[in-house]
């Protein structure tokens, strides 16, 4: 099976930095969201002619992480949650592309603190464009959520209101801008 997606081409594509996010969110004192971003990330994305068959690889350096806090950065950067001296990147590499239902879901492998879990991003075409300097471009946006548990990040503590300080479940958001290599 084939998808006809318009603008679509067949290449290499990397990650430009300037328009991208990789960003995250999770629960915080049981009322609200806190949110991050990783400023130190790269991707690389390979579209095969049949769209179902495109890769994608990735990874975000942990000391790059911002919650707009440092001194919760620092903690976040410790053994306590990604111990980022041992296990310095955020890994995602794809084992599939599908289709189903009008959406695109992107299966792969995505490893943090040396744990390797199978995750499903549903990814979100913004489309594609040439910029002012003649360079194509593709766009979209892509979401997942896990349980950090499930990733060795088991940290917390009760409140003495009840409940915990931190959630489970994390929202991972990319933002992607990406540039097809010139032929």
């Amino acid at each position: 099976m084939s998808i006809d997606i318009p603008g679509y081409k067949a290449g290499t594509w990397t990650i430009d930095p300037t328009h991208s996010e990789v960003g995250f969110s999770i629960r915080h004192l049981m009322i609200s969201k806190v949110k991050g971003v990783f400023e130190n990330f790269d991707a690389t994305f390979v579209t095969a002619e049949n769209p179902l068959e495109s890769t994608v690889s990735a990874k975000a350096h942990v000391a790059s992480i911002n919650t707009k806090n440092s001194d919760r950065d620092a903690h976040l950067r410790t053994g306590d949650f990604f111990l980022a001296e041992e296990f310095p990147t955020i890994d995602f590499v794809s084992t599939g592309v599908r289709h189903e239902d009008g959406e695109f879901l992107v299966d792969g492998d995505l490893t943090i603190k040396g744990v390797t879990k199978p995750v499903t991003f549903e990814f979100d075409f913004g489309g594609f464009g040439q910029d002012p300097y003649g360079n194509y471009k593709a766009g979209a946006t892509a979401k997942t959520k896990i349980n950090r548990e499930d990733f060795g990040l088991t940290y917390n503590a009760a409140l003495e209101t009840g409940g915990m300080l931190l959630g489970d479940d994390v929202v991972i958001t990319l933002e992607l801008q990406a540039v097809l290599a010139q032929a």
